[in-house]
């Protein structure tokens, strides 16, 4: 079978070419004379590149037609030898060109770890010269050789050059451990903004990924490829000449779209969303943390899932069958939808022990208060800057991702609850937003919203604009907020406090006294008089008037208790409403009490 660019090329020529499989080689002829001729002879009638693989033993293993100016190796990657070479050299044409090997095929040699890289110089259909590249000394400096007129070739010395490159790569391997190495990405987006795609690259670097070139095509959005088609060739030629593993693209990638990109790019793509669930499958730590995540994800790859194992299909009809029966696939969405619908019932059992525990403690009067904003916005540090927690807090994209919550002092000496939420970002997948939807919900369900922003970020404003959309969609608009600019020691001048913005540093603590005291103003308590009748078996109502009251509190003890007390408005409001649950109390208007 020929590969490549057939298009356009007789079914004769593709016939004719494909007798070069049956041909057999010397394992020491470098580069046959006989196959040198076959393909310069095509090269010229056809006014393409054509690629020819060789094993060591002398076999054809692949013979791919390109264009003018270069030739697909889809199989290159596949045969990629790990601890030595390939085994494998490719010979490929140049028509009307000299045989000088191109930034590509040194690229491609050293990714594919090939025996050999040979370029041939090909005029009016005939073989002029032979150009030959092994590895040397380092992968990314190799050993040329050429060019060599096509008539006087030294094939036995090149083929010992193989032997040696083979030592030098053993040596290179030895001296690597395999299991440092990162993976390595190229960066693609479409109409992207620098920001984005910077955001994108951080994201990558979280995830551990090392970032080898990034690339933005302005179009519009191509419907089976995401990109060009020209643009996805090219950027198959800088994979291999970097020696990628990965195209990561900016949005979220259809199934076909992925399926498109990776048939022709013959590496691993993947989407935005694919990573930050990634990043978050890697940074979970508690147990509702990994059952959202683990949810997120089947959510998201159930309509991708591609059947792998199309033999066990059984909907073919014939002898013994009496209708279509299941296919693998649909064997695997059933398992997926299934294992969906015990993470949401094991997350909302969570949810459940959650609630009690905020009833817990609502009950102890104890204020909360959540930190929500973009990811990196310095979130954690602010709580340890406040608790003396010690929660995880580095310069990366959702270093922390389970919610935290720590007790901390108020300048008046009341403690309050301050929540660490997850960080959120830019086209923040849906599935992980619905999937921790109750995580957030609960932390939303605080007395105080803090919007932490990093304001040495030049897109901090597009950022809140970010973290504010996203609370509108869980119904937290409306919520009592304050915003708290951090990262301010790295601006030139501090800004001045205002009503509900404040600048601090939550690494050198500058501006956080301050927030502090405006967070304590907003819980100070709003004292009424309250004066009430209680049976001296209500001693729950007795203790916490008496816990909760400025001053002293007055008791006249007759058939029953008449307390006179001042105590904030929250606890004459639920002294009131257990008196009228219990009926002693009946309510004369909707909006009173009394």
């Amino acid at each position: 079978m020929i590969n490549g660019n057939t298009t356009g090329v007789r079914r004769y020529d593709l016939e004719q070419l494909d007798k070069i499989y049956e041909m057999k080689f010397s394992s020491g002829d470098f580069a046959p004379k006989e196959l040198l001729d076959i393909m310069a002879e095509y090269t010229g009638k056809l006014n393409r590149e054509i690629s020819v693989f060789l094993g060591r033993n002398g076999a054809v293993l692949d013979v791919s037609i390109g264009t003018n100016s270069d030739v697909q190796m889809p199989s290159i990657r596949k045969r990629r030898g790990t601890v030595t070479l390939s085994g494998v050299r490719c010979l490929h044409t140049h028509p009307n060109a000299t045989s000088m090997l191109s930034t590509v095929d040194l690229g491609t040699l050293s990714s594919a770890r090939m025996d050999a890289m040979c370029a041939i110089s090909v005029r009016d259909g005939k073989a002029i010269s032979l150009t030959a590249a092994f590895i040397g000394e380092a992968l990314n400096k190799p050993v040329i050789y050429g060019p060599f007129a096509a008539d006087k070739i030294p094939n036995s010395n090149l083929t010992e050059e193989i032997t040696l490159a083979t030592r030098r790569v053993a040596e290179i391997v030895s001296m690597t451990d395999a299991s440092d190495k990162k993976e390595r990405a190229i960066l693609v987006g479409l109409n992207a903004t620098d920001a984005s795609m910077h955001e994108l690259a951080r994201l990558a670097e979280t995830a551990d990924v090392e970032v080898v070139y990034v690339d933005v095509q302005k179009r519009p959005r191509d419907s089976s490829m995401y990109i060009g088609k020209g643009k996805v060739h090219e950027l198959s030629q800088v994979a291999t000449s970097l020696e990628a593993d990965t195209f990561i693209f900016n949005d979220d990638l259809s199934p076909s779209e992925q399926r498109n990109l990776e048939d022709a790019l013959h590496l691993k793509v993947i989407d935005r969303t694919t990573l930050i669930l990634d990043i978050f499958a890697r940074h979970a730590k508690s147990r509702e943390g990994c059952l959202q995540v683990e949810l997120a994800q089947l959510k998201y790859n159930l309509p991708r899932l591609v059947g792998m194992w199309t033999f066990f299909s059984r909907s073919g009809g014939g002898i013994g069958t009496v209708g279509p029966g299941e296919t693998q696939i649909e064997l695997d969405k059933r398992m997926i939808r299934r294992r969906i619908f015990e993470l949401e019932r094991e997350i909302k059992r969570l949810e459940a022990q959650r609630k009690l525990r905020r009833a817990s403690r609502e009950r102890n009067r104890m204020k909360q208060i959540a930190l929500v904003g973009y990811t990196n916005a310095g979130k954690s540090s602010f709580l340890n800057a406040v608790s003396n927690a010690d929660v995880l807090a580095v310069d990366k994209l959702f270093a922390t991702l389970d919610p935290v919550t720590r007790r901390a002092e108020l300048p008046s000496g009341r403690t309050a609850l301050f929540t660490d939420t997850v960080g959120f970002i830019e086209k923040l997948p849906h599935d992980l937003v619905d999937a921790f939807r109750s995580t957030l919900e609960e932390a939303l369900q605080a007395d105080l919203l803090l919007i932490v922003v990093d304001i040495s970020d030049e897109n901090h404003i597009h950022q809140m604009d970010v973290v504010k959309e996203v609370l509108g969609s869980l119904g937290a608009e409306d919520k009592n907020i304050l915003f708290v600019y951090n990262k301010c020691d790295r601006l030139i001048e501090t800004p001045q406090n205002s009503e509900n913005a404040y600048f601090i540093s939550a690494k050198t603590g500058e501006g956080i006294p301050a927030l502090l005291a405006a967070i304590d103003e907003k819980f100070a308590p709003q004292y009424v008089e309250l004066t009430v009748e209680l049976e001296y078996s209500e001693s729950a109502l007795m203790a916490l008037i008496q816990r909760n009251a400025k001053g002293n509190v007055e008791i006249d003890y007759g058939e029953r208790m008449k307390i006179s007390a001042n105590v904030p408005r929250e606890v004459e409001e639920e002294i009131m409403e257990t008196l009228i649950r219990k009926g002693r109390i009946k309510i004369q208007k909707e909006e009173d009490y009394y």
